[in-house]
This record gives structure tokens, sequence and C-alpha cells, in this order.
């Protein structure tokens, strides 16, 4: 039996991991040249490909860069970010910028994690075991 707050809050927290391994790729390249730092689309509960599992990989494209494996973040849709500071070198990522995404996205994550923990809690409870 698949009940959708399950369903759906197992679905967010992923989105979330996706997210947090995007924007620790960003921060660990905020000093390669060229580099354009990336980010996930919005989560959407309305959006019928959210569930899909497609993955992304990345690509060196010097033969300094190190090879990265995202742990599935396109299946929410990864797009490079709109960038307003650009250093002459090319680099589109503000260090300061992303060390507050990322701080926003791991506080969702818990709630979303302690969410999904009361509504065990509730459920158990409604089948009468101990909370």
């Amino acid at each position: 039996m698949k009940l959708s707050i399950f369903t759906t809050l197992g679905e967010k927290m992923r989105w979330h991991q996706a997210r947090q391994s995007l924007l620790a790729e960003n921060v660990a390249n905020a000093e390669t040249p060229g580099y354009r730092g990336r980010d996930l689309k919005a989560f959407d509960l309305d959006d019928p490909r959210a569930s899909s599992r497609a993955g992304i990989s990345t690509a060196t494209t010097q033969p300094r860069h190190i090879a990265a494996n995202s742990a599935s973040p396109g299946a929410h849709g990864a797009q490079r970010m709109a960038s307003f500071e650009i250093t002459p070198s090319g680099n589109g990522v503000t260090l300061e910028d992303e060390m507050m995404k990322m701080t926003t996205n791991m506080m969702d994550y818990q709630a979303a994690t302690t969410l999904y923990q009361k509504s065990v809690r509730i459920l158990r409870t409604a089948l009468g075991r101990q909370a």
C-alpha cells in the first residue's frame, strides 16, 4: 500500500539530496576557470516526470579537471545557473551564494525528514502500536 504523503516526501528528500550534490560540485569548482554553476529546477509536486530516474553524467573538459559522479540530479532537471558575477577567468560561481543555498537546502531536507518521521508515528498510533 503506497501512501501519497510518503511517496511525495521521499521524492522531495531525493530532490534535496541531488541538489546538495550539485551545490557541492559548484563549491568544489569555485576556482575552476570557465566553470559555470548548476542548480536543479524547483521541486514541483504537479510535475508527472518528478519520479523519473533519468541520470546525467559530468564530463571533464580539460585534462586537469576531476571527474565527478552525481547522485542522479538529472532526474530533477539540472540546469545551468544564471550568474550575474563572472570572474575574469570565466568562473560564474559565487561561493557565498552557494553556501547560503546549501544551508537552505539542508534545512528544507531536515524539515521533510521530520515531517516523514511524524507521519510514520501518526500511522503507527492509528494502527494501535506504540509511537
